[in-house]
């Protein structure tokens, strides 16, 4: 083992070999959750990785922009990895997965296919933890600057002297 690879901690190896596929474009392993494609990853604290990987799935259901990547999604929702909030997270994921169960899935994750999510998601939206989670997404997801582009918004103008000279007057079809 080279030098390099004992100060990482964790060998590329080892870290294929302890995680798991969990859904179509995200990676479990102990303590981590990690896109498919690796360019991103995310350590948990009090949640279990599994919860993690839901909780991102169950953003990405309740509010789907393909153009989006999981990583804003993970950022969205990692608010949640706390000891005060991780009780109740673990509870809403497990009736999550309860009702998947009864859909006649594994789990949420587990389900292939999106719409099938959407409908136990949709069986769940009067539940104070769907409520506390897509309320939490409103800002968690489209407060990042970093998915403002992706949407074509360029930010608060203000800064870059306000409207007037930046689009207010662009009108080329009169």
């Amino acid at each position: 083992m080279s030098t390099t690879s004992q100060q990482k901690g964790m060998t590329r190896r080892e870290l294929l070999s302890r995680s798991m596929a969990a859904g179509a474009s995200l990676v479990v392993g102990a303590g981590f959750v990690a896109g498919a494609n690796g360019a991103w990853a995310m350590e948990t604290t009090a949640l279990k990785p599994e919860t993690m990987a839901t909780l991102i799935q169950m953003a990405r259901d309740i509010y789907p922009h393909d153009h989006v990547a999981d990583e804003y999604y993970a950022v969205a929702v990692k608010g949640y990895d706390s000891a005060e909030a991780a009780e109740g997270i673990e509870a809403g994921i497990a009736k999550l997965n309860a009702a998947a169960q009864a859909a006649g899935h594994d789990s949420y994750l587990a389900m292939g296919w999106e719409r099938d999510r959407v409908d136990v998601l949709r069986g769940m939206e009067d539940d104070p933890f769907f409520q506390q989670i897509r309320g939490g997404l409103v800002t968690g997801l489209y407060n990042q600057k970093a998915v403002w582009p992706l949407f074509g918004y360029e930010g608060e103008s203000f800064s870059q002297g306000g409207y007037i000279d930046r689009g207010f007057n662009d009108i080329n079809w009169l």
